[in-house]
């Protein structure tokens, strides 16, 4: 891996961190959802009619980066299984990649860092309405997808996580365009050291262009779909089916 400290020390420990998967105690009344939510289809659609869909997010300088990053969701997934994982460093995750894809993956951290890496320091907007600026580094989704021969049939990706909710792995959704977006990676790093557990370790999704909740967290599984129908109740993530968040949370 590239640009980081001792692995046995910075992979447990590591960085200020950032933000998480959910956003835990977010808009609590029915009413307020539907009026924030209400025009998903249309501002969807319309952003996507007027704007060049690899338009970047706004990138910042190393000093314009903030001190400190709220953990919120998911502090720890708190099972066994992960536990292990931690205690070995990380050494047995691996990250499946299957689905709609013509060659099924199973990456370890090194074959992570073995990809080409994009790093990328951007501001993360939580639907709790706060924000902070952070560093992260590794793989583009886009570039793990093509490596698997993702199959022209996939309209979505499907993120499986470590962290339970209601005792069944989180899970979150992007649609293809936004998977294949130059800002969207797989980040093992941030502010240059491994992530640690409250902030996603060993990796986690960022989409720059989404609200938080987005950003899933303990990666485990990476599924190519044609539809949404079966995952959870259908919407496409924990958080959509379950509090009634916009699905497509852009920004």
């Amino acid at each position: 891996m590239t640009r980081l400290i001792d692995r046995r020390g910075a992979l447990l420990g590591g960085g200020a961190g950032m933000l998480l998967a959910g956003c835990d105690c977010v808009i609590q009344h029915s009413s307020a959802r539907a009026i924030l939510f209400k025009g998903e289809d249309i501002h969807r659609g319309l952003q996507r009619a007027l704007s060049n869909r690899d338009a970047l997010a706004p990138e910042f300088r190393p000093d314009q980066m903030s001190p400190y990053f709220r953990t919120n969701g998911t502090r720890d997934p708190g099972t066994a299984a992960y536990a292990a994982l931690r205690a070995g460093g990380f050494a047995d995750w691996r990250l499946t990649v299957d689905g709609l894809v013509a060659r099924p993956l199973r990456l370890s951290l090194r074959d992570i860092g073995a990809l080409p890496q994009r790093a990328q320091i951007t501001r993360h907007d939580c639907v709790e309405g706060w924000s902070a600026i952070g560093k992260w580094q590794g793989p583009t989704l886009g570039s793990v997808l093509r490596a698997a021969g993702v199959r022209d049939a996939a309209r979505y990706i499907v993120f499986t996580c470590a962290d339970l909710y209601g005792g069944a792995p989180y899970y979150e959704s992007l649609d293809r365009i936004d998977a294949f977006h130059p800002q969207t990676i797989l980040a093992w790093a941030m502010n240059d050291r491994f992530l640690d557990t409250g902030h996603g370790a060993p990796l986690r999704l960022r989409v720059e262009r989404h609200l938080g909740y987005k950003h899933a967290k303990y990666l485990m599984r990476v599924s190519a779909v044609a539809s949404l129908d079966g995952i959870g109740k259908g919407r496409g993530g924990y958080w959509e089916d379950n509090v009634d968040y916009d699905w497509w949370a852009g920004i």
